[in-house]
């Protein structure tokens, strides 16, 4: 279910993930056919999270971290969490705070002579 407020959406994840978030690949869907089209027209993405009674690490990181791997993580601007349960909020704080740190990928080097 999506809202539309002053151009920016808002999505009901009671409705599209559950009362326990889970499903990595309910993620993968609602990052890839929702979030990143409303991201790519510059829109603020409201995830509603009232009703949901907890989620897994696995299911927010299939959400969000392809989505700050692609924008950068000021994206998190852009993206509300809204009406997080103490449990979901720990969750998306521990995905956001280790995806601030997550070292970028590295060239390959040349071995040395021997």
């Amino acid at each position: 279910m999506k809202k539309r407020v002053n151009g920016n959406v808002s999505y009901n994840m009671l409705y599209l993930a559950g009362t326990f978030a889970e499903n990595k690949d309910t993620a993968r869907t609602i990052r890839q056919e929702l979030m990143l089209p409303a991201l790519e027209k510059g829109k603020t993405v409201t995830l509603d999270f009232a009703g949901v009674e907890s989620a897994t690490q696995s299911f927010i990181h299939a959400l969000i971290s392809q989505v700050i791997r692609q924008y950068g993580i000021d994206v998190l601007d852009r993206i509300i969490f809204k009406s997080c349960n103490a449990v979901v909020k720990n969750i998306v704080s521990i995905v956001t705070d280790y995806m601030q740190y997550e070292e970028e990928p590295t060239e390959p080097t040349e071995p040395p002579d021997a």
